[in-house]
């Protein structure tokens, strides 16, 4: 029992959901089988669900079938009808969980059945919590086309003469059908922007050319994705496409569920990072502020976790921009969700980099001395502050024998890529720094120009301050 599909489902059951199924088991409408009720009440007690020992089929059968012989068939079809009704019971909590589904369903009823005054009064109803609803995203303009839809069924089936509702459907299906468009767009070029896939996004310029001449970006479920498409896809005008989309962002955020704001956060946050990526350096302040606001508003917190990277990247981007007093409180408020595996070195590490930012480098030091981080990144990082620390400190021996400890961690740890190239490049220009002739300004500017024009180096910005300062 233990691959099978019903223990895979009952084991992401809530308490309360295996309270209410268990109600609708113990209802003869929807079971009537005794054998069913007690493998249920089996899997369900202590930590039969978890471990193997309580799910081997010769000990679950006699709590079953006492008395009686072993007999995997009949096990097997008890299984068999459990996993039905929690089927059954899981549609009906799906769509009981959409009341203005659920109530379009009855209307639906009402109009087949020919109960006029029914049907008017229950769209009504439907009609009321669709106006009432603080989302307006793709969902809640799919639902306005299935009302003005089964608004139309009911009036074609009355007369074809009197007035019926055909444009409002066409109108509504349009603007959903553009919402739905464009939001799978910007998915595939998500995907295409980390996988080597390449899609045919069929209408797309027939799509984005109807959506500007008449007036569609009015919806936000459109004009979000309208400008994520749009900062993409339009080279030269992307940064105002970006600026748009983070306006749409602040000023319709109550309107979207939060796993599709989430979603739509990262669209924002990703193109942050591609723009850095091609030194754009003035993004990284926009980047930290979609994070500073994705936190505080608890869009990146996801399940009740937020990723210890996330954390990390706030952490070192607020201190960057001297945010001492906004990410002290963001280490202490926030550390709660973070998972616990991570939950400790993130916190100490985030204290060190936040000491080392404000120049307490004493307190700074004894954090990381103190640490050997499981994260080989991590790791590398705090050795690259040290080294800062070392060298502002005038602390040469120590900074040189650093350099060596960071370059045969590289080679031990088998780093390759992107990162070997990154931490190679602080070992080395280090290094130059500390022999360069601060008298031959020749020498100097060189240096300058050198470390001005190389990609990839972390802390950047201080080997350029330290060569002006030569």
């Amino acid at each position: 029992m233990l691959s099978s599909h019903l223990v895979s489902i009952l084991r992401t059951f809530s308490k309360k959901e295996s309270r209410d199924l268990r109600k609708w088991l113990n209802s003869t409408f929807h079971n009537q089988r005794e054998d069913v009720k007690l493998l249920f009440e089996y899997l369900m007690v202590g930590d039969h669900l978890l471990k193997d020992k309580f799910l081997e089929k010769e000990r679950v059968f006699p709590k079953v079938f006492p008395k009686e012989l072993y007999d995997d068939a009949k096990l097997r079809q008890s299984m068999h009808f459990l996993l039905k009704a929690v089927e059954e019971f899981l549609i009906y909590q799906e769509l009981r969980g959409d009341e203005i589904r659920s109530r379009m369903a009855l209307s639906s009823v009402y109009r087949k059945r020919r109960l006029e005054k029914a049907f008017q009064k229950t769209i009504k109803s439907v009609e009321s919590l669709q106006e009432k609803t603080t989302h307006r995203d793709e969902h809640f303009l799919r639902n306005e086309y299935l009302i003005e839809l089964e608004k139309y069924y009911f009036f074609e089936g009355k007369k074809r003469t009197t007035e019926i509702n055909l444009q409002q459907v066409s109108d509504a299906l349009d603007v959903t059908f553009f919402a739905d468009k464009l939001r799978q767009t910007c998915m595939m070029f998500a995907h295409q922007a980390v996988y080597p896939a390449r899609y045919n996004i069929g209408m797309l310029e027939e799509t984005i050319s109807y959506i500007e001449d008449n007036d569609l970006l009015r919806y936000p479920a459109i004009s979000i994705y309208y400008y994520g498409y749009k900062m993409s896809t339009d080279q030269e005008n992307s940064h105002q496409h970006f600026l748009n989309l983070r306006n749409d962002i602040q000023s319709h955020m109550d309107l979207f569920k939060h796993s599709e704001l989430r979603d739509i956060y990262l669209m924002a946050t990703n193109y942050c990072v591609r723009q850095i990526n091609n030194n754009k350096e003035g993004m990284r302040k926009e980047l930290f502020e979609l994070y500073r606001n994705g936190v505080e508003n608890k869009i990146l917190i996801e399940n009740g976790v937020l990723s210890h990277y996330t954390f990390r990247n706030i952490v070192n981007m607020g201190t960057a921009f001297k945010e001492f007093e906004w990410i002290n409180h963001f280490i202490q408020d926030y550390q709660q969700y973070l998972s616990p595996k991570y939950r400790d070195e993130s916190v100490r590490f985030a204290s060190a980099k936040l000491h080392y930012s404000k120049g307490e480098y004493g307190a700074a030091m004894r954090i990381i001395a103190t640490m050997d981080f499981d994260d080989v990144l991590m790791n590398l990082y705090s050795k690259a502050i040290l080294a800062i620390m070392y060298y502002e400190e005038d602390e040469i021996d120590s900074l040189e024998s650093l350099l060596d400890s960071m370059r045969t961690y590289i080679r031990r740890k088998g780093i390759m890529g992107n990162y070997k190239a990154i931490y190679s490049n602080f070992i080395t220009y280090t290094r130059k720094l500390i022999k360069v002739n601060p008298f031959d300004k020749a020498q100097v500017k060189k240096l300058k120009k050198e470390i001005m024009e190389v990609r990839s180096l972390p802390e950047k910005q201080w080997f350029i301050t330290q060569v002006e300062q030569l």
